[in-house]
């Protein structure tokens, strides 16, 4: 076990952040003054990366409890029966976290891709906010130093890495990576609010030559209702058009929103206030605990309560929008949590290609795919079959809520910005190609061939 809480022989452990590049990345801004602290600092050359790479004979032992330390515990103490007990709920604490962040991030999502999706809008890709908001924060978080330095922190900092900036940073660091809150959210909230599969969404749109675009009364325009978007280019020159401007768009907004969430970071740090630590693990950490398993037990409860004769609803009654909402919640902690433990198991895999992070993206873009294709496809409309109002409604849900918070920009923005150059666009360019090709096998396939209907739930 190393000091900072970090496992040794390759083994994650759930608190131990050192593959999740959201809390492991170096930050994003630099001074030009401490130049020399931003040599071999890529993503690749992260110290805590390169120690945790297994031996190919231990990457699939499993975790023991008794491998996670928390970082509250002292070493040098020797009481195995707290030390589990401490274990368990720091580990309770950051799972609890991810549900409750998860779910807001994926309700702020839909919220705010709704709120943009109007006649004369800037721009057409619904989801372009709430990935630039979350990667801005994401860009604040990465480069705070003031909200997690807590004072046992401060006085246990040796003097020699509180006079040397770039040791102060990468002490700060380690130390946040092992909170909680911290990892909620980054991991959970930021990963949450922003969407991967939906950003790809937007491409195979434009690709496809139907980009979702606006057309109508504002009172007749709803993000749940496709048939008030159906504005088709007049030729493939407009719709290569379109892929350049939502590729463009979507990538360059995202990088200036992690940078300016950085620069925000750093313009406030002398006013930004530290938070009490013997508040948050004694109050702030239960609470939220309690608070998300009950939120999400109650969101599963609604579901099942939902009726199932939707009747005559109006664009912007509750029947239009609950169901898919209540759904998307249901699903959103899963994709989460999933996202949690993959990345933690496969970022360090491959030195300047974070494979977890791939693996997740594209997977859920996979999922988003053939959910897409089911929920558009002609099939009998009864209630009893997926192309009736609650399997539409289930299909929304898996889109918005799993593949939603599976998938992340932030996390693969912060990447993209931390790896050298060439590793960078080599990934990031990856990524996209390997996406949008199983889009355009799942849903262009049927697209094509049998073409597309309005879902039942959106009619």
């Amino acid at each position: 076990m190393n000091s900072d809480g970090s496992l040794q022989n390759g083994r994650p452990g759930p608190h131990d952040g050192g593959n999740l590049n959201e809390v492991a990345a170096p930050p994003p801004v630099y001074d030009p003054s401490e130049r020399s602290s931003r040599l071999n600092d890529y993503l690749e050359y992260q110290p805590e990366r390169s120690s945790q790479r297994s031996p190919p004979d231990t990457r699939t032992e499993p975790v023991r409890p008794d491998d996670v330390q928390s970082p509250d515990e002292d070493p040098q103490e020797k009481h195995p029966k707290p030390s589990r007990i401490l274990k368990f709920l720091h580990t309770t604490y950051i799972v609890s976290y991810l549900v409750l962040f998860s779910m807001i991030g994926t309700l702020l999502r839909v919220v705010i891709e709704c709120l943009t999706f109007y006649p004369g809008a800037p721009v057409n890709t619904s989801v372009l906010w709430a990935n630039v908001g979350g990667s801005m924060i994401m860009g604040f978080l990465s480069e705070d130093q003031e909200l997690f330095h807590f004072e046992s922190f401060k006085t246990s900092t040796p003097g020699q890495v509180k006079n040397d900036p770039s040791q102060r940073a990468a002490h700060i660091k380690a130390h946040k990576k092992t909170v909680p809150l911290f990892i909620g959210l980054t991991t959970g909230f930021c990963g949450s609010l922003t969407s991967f599969s939906t950003f790809m969404r937007d491409v195979y749109l434009a690709i496809s030559n139907n980009p979702l675009v606006p057309n109508g009364p504002y009172h007749e325009v709803s993000l749940f209702a496709p048939g008030s978007a159906s504005l088709k280019s007049p030729n493939g020159g407009f719709s290569f058009m379109s892929i350049l401007a939502v590729l463009f768009t979507e990538i360059g907004l995202s990088l200036a929103g992690l940078f300016l969430g950085a620069h925000i970071a750093v313009s406030l740090s002398q006013w930004t206030p530290s938070l009490p630590q013997v508040w948050l693990r004694k109050y702030f950490d239960p609470f939220s605990a309690i608070l998300a398993w009950l939120s999400w037990i109650l969101v599963i409860c609604l579901v099942a309560l939902l009726p199932q004769d939707h009747g005559a609803a109006t664009l912007w009654s509750p029947h239009s929008w609950r169901g898919p909402f209540l759904f998307s919640l249901v699903f959103a902690p899963v994709g989460c949590l999933s996202r949690f433990y993959i990345s933690l198991k496969l970022n360090s895999r491959i030195i300047g290609f974070p494979l977890g992070t791939f693996i997740v993206n594209i997977v859920g873009t996979m999922v988003f795919g053939m959910a897409y294709s089911i929920q558009h496809a002609t099939v009998s409309t009864s209630t009893l079959t997926i192309g009736g109002i609650t399997g539409c409604e289930v299909l929304e849900g898996i889109m918005d809520g799993f593949c939603g918070c599976l998938t992340t920009v932030s996390t693969w923005i912060l990447e993209l910005s931390d790896l050298r150059r060439r590793h960078a666009y080599v990934y990031g360019s990856v990524s996209v190609a390997v996406a949008l090709c199983f889009l355009v096998i799942e849903i262009g396939s049927l697209e094509w061939t049998r073409g597309l209907t309005t879902p039942m739930c959106f009619r």
